[in-house]
């Protein structure tokens, strides 16, 4: 490996913190910055969308469930055909049915509605769920919302017992709305040790340590492409990557990026303007990380 030139590249690129897990143990750690537990952005979502299938798994929802049957109260007086046709899965895929992206980073702020989910839904509808890829946040903003309303808790206290206890991820820092609900779409913090060890958890399908933390078959459907998006693809709240990976992706190059075929994990936290570019280099150059010395 020619550390000198990828270190180059690294701190061009603003990595701050990478690790490399090859079958179930760590090969590789290269840290430019301290570990601590950064904004992991839109990699939040991906978490919301393992507390869906948790939940699913509890009986507390259906993905199959009409959107309007989720959030009754909230329903406009007369909802367009569009939404009504919505279902719990569509929050899942960016095809929600609105034309834009809503409670994005730089609009919350400035939000006057105290009351997002009856913003969300009173918002334009104006494609068939399915019919168009946008990138959104009401959609994992809901369906965070909904986890909440049904367990009757916040996700960090939804998911602590049932996900980060049992991987020794102590209760992280999560975004709240101005209701106190966790923000599903973005504003989890967390190490890059601990986004790493979830990326290993969805490798193993939902397993660890002998027990199913996770539906298996939840997991395969998430990573796997459920539709069309303009590049490789998009499941429920994960996008799809080359060679047959999958990754939770957060904004300025916050990744969990599994290799399923390769049992390999990599993880970074990062504030890099180029995520993309950040994103190709360490797909491109994973094998070279790989027979790397620690």
């Amino acid at each position: 490996m020619d550390w000198a030139r990828f270190d180059q590249e690294a701190e061009r690129l603003r990595l701050l913190n990478l690790l490399v897990w090859k079958d179930g143990k760590e090969v590789l750690r290269r840290d430019y910055d301290g570990e601590i537990r950064r904004n992991q952005y839109s990699v939040t979502k991906s978490f919301t969308s393992i507390a869906v299938g948790i939940a699913e798994r509890e009986g507390l929802l259906s993905l199959d469930e009409p959107l309007l049957e989720a959030f009754p109260e909230e329903a406009p007086e007369t909802p367009c055909p569009n939404l009504r046709k919505a279902t719990v899965r569509d929050l899942l895929t960016m095809c929600l049915g609105q034309g834009q992206g809503f409670l994005m980073g730089e609009q919350r702020p400035f939000l006057p509605q105290r009351d997002w989910v009856r913003y969300s839904l009173a918002l334009p509808f104006p494609y068939a769920p399915g019919e168009k890829f946008v990138y959104n946040n009401v959609g994992p903003y809901l369906a965070g919302v909904l986890v909440q309303r049904r367990a009757g808790c916040d996700l960090v206290s939804y998911l602590t017992p049932r996900l980060f206890a049992p991987l020794g991820i102590q209760r992280p820092t999560w975004e709240t709305d101005p209701l106190g609900y966790n923000f599903g779409a973005g504003g989890l913090f967390l190490t890059v040790s601990e986004l790493t060890r979830v990326g290993q958890l969805l490798l193993q399908e939902g397993r660890w340590n002998g027990k199913q933390l996770i539906p298996a078959a939840y997991v395969r459907a998430a990573s796997a492409k459920q539709v069309e998006n303009g590049a490789e693809g998009y499941g429920y709240l994960f996008w799809r990557g080359k060679d047959n990976s999958y990754r939770a992706d957060g904004k300025y190059g916050q990744f969990a990026v599994i290799f399923p075929e390769e049992g390999v994990v990599l993880g970074t936290n990062a504030e890099s303007r180029a995520q993309g570019e950040l994103l190709d280099l360490l797909v491109r150059e994973r094998q070279a990380l790989l027979a790397a010395e620690n």
